[in-house]
């Protein structure tokens, strides 16, 4: 078998092995068979990424590209691989499909896999990138195939996380897990730290000037007192933590070096050209730098809402991405809460109180804020500073631990958030749609409606898929098929006696509904059986809570 057949082969066994230990050895014996060449490759893919998530080159070849390239590569009719990709809902086994008996397979490296993405990366347009994977696609075996498509699609779904392939890497060369984790946290480059791995020089990863690297993030807490016993529990004895706004922002990291300043999202994205304002002004700092903040919506001295700063912020409906399109609309501010280094020092091992210190120090520019930190010594305290927070029209609390490190990309208990959910909504199902990956035989997406006061209509504002176990999900799907109103494949209308209530983070005006609303982060919190359609909320409660967004409140229902 060919490089890359082996490969696949390996994903497919490590699909079909549920146990987490049976996986991490499979994977671990796989790479320990590999050169420093086909390495680092294989890691990525592993993730599911052709590049590492350092890396800020993106593929652009959606599902129209590999759709064309399949047709192309396969003579077959439009219609059959319609058919064929409405049966599974799953780009890569539509590809498997569509490739078996229709190829002529050639041997296929590693290395040459890795020079396909790098070229479909540089192709500019769909038609020269579909030229491209169609001419590779008539040249592989179904399963290698399926995996360039998997891995174009950005997700190998074997049940492979990147903290597993972490684990084989540390197996597969004997070296702590750890120092594995710190590693590919430093280099954002999984494929990287194996090599390091594999050569024991895992020590020489550090931290590096436009190299993102993930954010800290904060463990959610549902009352002042939870936070407070996390806490006490931690650091016996410690009778002080720091408490800041929780703003209503975009989490970025902005690094600045002899006047170039690139700003990066939490995902690692490079967004420096959304906010040329920032960047400028970024390039007066006196100091090599690595900033953690937040980029705010910010107007005569007032912070303004996310729904203001979404003005700046275009939205792309194939990959969610807020970064698309810019416009100078409405001015923001670049809000620093932490320092990450400073000239040609780590600060990530440092407490956090020095940190703050050394951020308080520095000279801002225009256009630059340090997030106000003020101490509190019990819950009561932190309760006050909560609702002082929201008397700034700040979305919450951010609690920390004042002698604790930098820990990117993980959620422990040093850092907590206090925040609490607006209002639910009570809503009917309209319609439902099967999920994707292990879901894609199941309707698990639901579309959702509140009802006109005026009219009785029924109107969209929203469509939730998380909250619901599988055993809920099974129901529904056997309920709406039960209750079809129309059928159109892989979505149906369905008959509107499903309650919902629909957890979420705000409400906003939106185009893309005929409510005109959206609901920000919408999540299934129960399904409300013993209530019917009649009873569930009305528009005009859910333009309520739109209006209350400046405030971060909801009005209590009666």
């Amino acid at each position: 078998a060919s490089e890359f057949a082996v490969f696949a082969e390996v994903g497919e066994a490590i699909a079909a092995t549920p146990a987490k230990l049976a996986k991490v050895r499979l994977l671990s014996d796989y790479l320990r068979s590999l050169n420093a060449t086909q390495l680092p490759i294989a890691s990525r893919y592993l993730t599911g990424k052709a590049f590492a998530q350092s890396d800020p080159r993106t593929l652009q070849a959606g599902w129209a590209v590999i759709f064309r390239a399949l047709l192309a590569a396969t003579k077959l009719h439009d219609s059959d691989l319609h058919r064929i990709a409405g049966s599974h809902g799953d780009a890569g086994k539509t590809a498997f499909e569509a490739l078996e008996d229709r190829t002529n397979p050639e041997p296929f490296t590693l290395a040459a896999s890795k020079e396909l993405f790098d070229q479909l990366q540089q192709a500019r347009g769909p038609i020269t990138k579909t030229e491209l994977l169609q001419a590779r696609l008539a040249r592989l075996a179904a399963l290698e195939g399926q995996y360039v498509v998997k891995i174009l699609t950005g997700d190998l779904r074997i049940g492979l996380r990147e903290g597993l392939v972490e684990e084989a890497i540390a197996s597969a060369f004997d070296v702590a897990l750890d120092d594995v984790k710190e590693a590919n946290m430093l280099l954002g480059d999984i494929g990287q730290t194996a090599l390091l791995a594999s050569r024991r020089e895992l020590q020489t990863a550090e931290l590096a000037i436009f190299r993102p690297i993930k954010c800290m993030l904060a463990s959610p807490e549902p009352t002042a007192a939870a936070i407070w016993e996390r806490f006490a529990a931690n650091e016996p004895g410690a009778n002080t933590i720091y408490v800041e706004d929780k703003f209503d922002g975009i989490r970025a990291q902005l690094h600045h070096s002899r006047g170039r300043v690139e700003i990066f999202s939490r995902d690692l994205r490079r967004m420096t050209e959304q906010f040329p304002e920032i960047v400028h002004r970024g390039g007066e700092f006196d100091c090599d730098l690595i900033l953690d903040g937040e980029i705010m919506a910010f107007e005569h001295g007032r912070k303004l809402t996310f729904f203001d700063l979404q003005k700046r912020l275009g939205r792309k409906a194939e990959s969610g991405d807020l970064f698309a399109v810019a416009s100078a609309d409405v001015p923001v501010v670049f809000v620093a809460f932490d320092l990450l280094l400073m000239q040609d020092r780590s600060l990530l091992k440092t407490p956090l109180r020095e940190r703050r210190q050394v951020l308080r120090a520095l000279a801002m520019p225009p256009q630059f804020q340090v997030a106000e930190v003020s101490a509190a010594h019990s819950a009561a305290e932190i309760d006050a500073a909560f609702g002082d927070a929201r008397r700034r029209m700040n979305e919450g609390l951010m609690v920390k631990d004042p002698e604790s490190f930098y820990v990117p990309g993980r959620r422990g208990m040093y850092w907590f958030k206090l925040k609490k959910e607006l209002a639910t909504l009570d809503v009917v199902v309209v319609a439902a749609e099967l999920g994707h990956g292990k879901r894609n035989h199941v309707l698990s997406d639901y579309t959702f409606a509140v009802r006109d006061d005026a009219t009785g209509e029924l109107l969209p504002i929203g469509k939730a898929y998380s909250g619901l176990t599988d055993v809920e999900i099974a129901e529904l799907t056997e309920h709406f098929k039960q209750n079809t109103i129309v059928d159109h494949g892989r979505y149906r209308q369905v008959k509107p006696d499903t309650v919902l209530e629909i957890a979420f983070d705000s409400v906003q005006p939106s185009n893309r509904h005929a409510s005109g609303l959206a609901l920000r982060f919408p999540r299934i919190k129960a399904i409300r059986r013993d209530k019917t359609v009649e009873t569930i909320d009305t528009l005009s409660y859910a333009r309520q809570l739109a209006e209350h967004r400046g405030k971060g409140e909801a009005s209590p229902k009666v």
